[in-house]
Formats: structure tokens, C-alpha cells, sequence
């Protein structure tokens, strides 16, 4: 059970602890834990007198001591969440007089996202007595068994060529991929098995011009296909920017030269190395037999080229077909 699953489930058994400190990179986790008290903490007739929710930049330390101070109004306590703590930083550490000694009656939520408090400090110090979570984002394979693993919990699953897809066109931002599959649960019956189908007509992610598409075309040097997805790509800019193409195409690459320069590890430890979903090694097996290592650090430094001339670096006014189409030719054939 991991740290979300063990605060939940505490919460559920109305284990309440008096501060609530989560902080890191990974918004989604933060935001599952605070929705679920601010939804279940409380009945909704103790809301309106008991339960507020601040965000950092509208309120100040001392306004929200006195918040916490206050005690409940026909209930058995109250809720203060603030959400987007990190707009508090510069005056965060004057909260350790209440951390120090909080309200028995308040249960306050402090959502500080997209980093933390500096550990050094006596207030996070104090911090870690109460529940603590840190909040860390995930890397792509671990996405790949958060999208299984949501699904399942939901009683839908999904193929591995669909999770893949839809992992590499969103990346790895858990609310947006929620948010897309939440949306599928409203079109589909429990017990589907989403497929590449379901995630292009509902998602609008084509299941055949899409990067995950692009880089299996360039495991076989199939440049014709390449560019068929680069043309559909150029026609549809918004939906595929480049950052999210060199993005995808360096970290294939990345997987690459790992799984070239691993001998004798078996699937399982490959896979976990490479950060890949084991279904996909026989691809790799494929494009490692036509990509040696040198060339391997060639593509990957023609896609760190691309990628800096698509900011604008030494680029001059070369269009976005262009560069894709440079990078691609000279992947695959240079």
C-alpha cells in the first residue's frame, strides 16, 4: 500500500491527524487527499460554519492561525485547506508557533505543490510529526501501471498499445490522463477493454499518426512512414507540439541505448533499467539490431538539434515541417 493509499485509508476510518502537510511535483496525489477531505470530513450541514477553503495568495499567516484557532460551530471540528500553499513561502515559517501546538479541533490542510518546504527549517522539522506526504511525479513506466491500476480500481481495463499511446500523447501529467479517462468512463460499460479505437474517437489521439506511431516507424527505418505521421503531425500542430515529439523521440532513444548496453539481464530487469513496459522489448530487440550505439548517440543529439532550433536557437526561420523532417531523414538515414 502505498503513502496516498495508507493516508486514505486512515481517513476512511476517521483517523484524523491535526495538520496535513502535502507538498512535491505531482499535483494529482495532493489533490486526491485534500478533495477527499474537504468531500468527507464534514457533513454538509457542519460545511457552511466549519469548513473553509483559502488559497495562499489571498490570505495571510496570521489570518490563518486565527482560522484555526476558532473553535467549531456545532461540530466536532473544523476544516481550513489551503490550497496553492507554495504562494505563502516567503512567510510560510511564521506558521510554527500553531505547528507547534494546533488546534485539537481543526484539522488543517496545507496543499504545497510543485515543491516544498526546505527540510532544514525547524517548521518542517515540526511538520513531520503530523501526516506527511511528498508528493513525487512519476516516471513514464510507472504512469503506464498508475493508468492500469486506476482503470482497474474503476472495473475497466485497457490493452497495452492503447496505455502506451495514450501515456506518450499525454505524457505524464496524472490529472490531464484522469481527467481523459474519466471521460471514457462516462462513453463506456464497466468491463471494457479500452483499445487504441476507443482513445482516437473519444480522445482524439490517432491511433495511427501519433508519436508512439513515429517512434515504432523509426525502430524499423521505415521512412516512408515516418513521413506519412510527420505530414499528419504539421497538419495538426496543436495537437502534436514539438516539445512533446523530441520529448518522446529522446527518451526512445535513451531506452535504446540502455537496452544496447545491458548484456546478459533478463526481460524483467530490462525493462525496469529502461523504464519501458516489458510488452515492448521485442521492439527494442528490433530497432537495437539496425541502431548500433554510435548511432544511437548520433539520433539523440540530432533530436537535442531539433529541439533547440524549434525554440528558435541558430534556426533562423526554418518551419516546423521542416525540422521534423530534417530530424527524421537524418535518424533514420544519416
Amino acid at each position: 500500500m502505498n503513502e496516498v493509499e495508507k493516508i486514505l485509508a486512515e481517513l476512511k476510518k476517521q483517523n484524523y491527524s491535526p495538520i496535513y502537510y502535502l507538498c512535491g511535483e505531482e499535483p494529482y496525489f495532493i489533490d486526491v487527499i485534500s478533495n477527499y477531505i474537504e468531500q468527507n470530513v464534514l457533513r454538509d450541514d457542519e460545511k457552511a460554519f466549519n469548513q473553509q477553503v483559502v488559497y495562499g495568495k489571498d490570505i495571510t499567516i496570521d489570518a490563518l492561525i486565527h482560522y484555526a484557532r476558532e473553535y467549531p460551530m456545532m461540530a466536532e471540528r473544523r476544516v481550513i485547506i489551503v490550497k496553492e500553499a507554495q504562494e505563502l513561502s516567503r512567510t510560510i515559517g511564521q506558521l510554527l508557533p500553531y505547528v507547534e501546538k494546533p488546534s485539537p479541533t481543526t484539522i488543517l490542510v496545507l496543499c504545497y505543490k510543485y515543491g516544498k518546504i526546505d527540510g532544514k527549517t525547524k517548521l518542517a522539522k515540526e511538520l513531520k510529526k503530523y501526516t506527511t506526504l511528498e508528493s513525487k511525479k512519476l516516471y513514464e513506466s510507472d504512469t503506464v501501471k498508475w493508468v492500469n491500476s486506476f482503470l482497474k480500481e474503476n472495473g475497466y481495463s485497457i490493452n497495452q498499445v492503447a496505455c502506451q499511446l495514450l501515456v506518450s500523447f499525454l505524457g505524464t501529467d496524472l490529472s490531464r490522463i484522469a481527467n481523459e479517462l474519466n471521460k471514457l468512463k462516462i462513453i463506456l460499460k464497466p468491463g471494457t477493454e479500452i483499445t487504441p479505437t476507443h482513445i482516437e474517437e473519444n480522445i482524439g489521439i490517432s491511433k495511427d499518426f501519433n508519436v508512439f506511431e513515429l517512434q515504432n516507424a523509426i525502430g524499423r527505418k521505415d521512412l516512408p512512414k515516418a513521413m506519412q505521421i510527420i505530414k499528419y503531425f504539421n497538419e495538426n500542430q496543436k495537437d502534436n507540439p514539438m516539445p512533446m515529439i523530441t520529448e518522446n523521440l529522446y527518451r526512445y532513444f535513451k531506452s535504446l541505448f540502455i537496452f544496447s548496453s545491458l548484456t546478459g539481464r533478463t526481460d524483467a530487469e530490462l525493462a525496469r533499467e529502461m523504464g519501458v513496459n516489458p510488452y515492448f522489448l521485442k521492439d527494442y530487440r528490433q530497432a537495437a539490431s539496425l541502431y548500433p550505439l554510435k548511432k544511437i548517440s548520433f539520433c539523440m543529439e540530432v533530436i537535442k538539434q531539433a529541439d533547440l532550433k524549434s525554440k528558435g536557437v541558430e534556426s533562423g526561420s526554418i518551419s516546423y515541417y521542416d525540422i521534423l523532417k530534417e530530424t527524421i531523414i537524418s535518424v533514420i538515414s544519416g
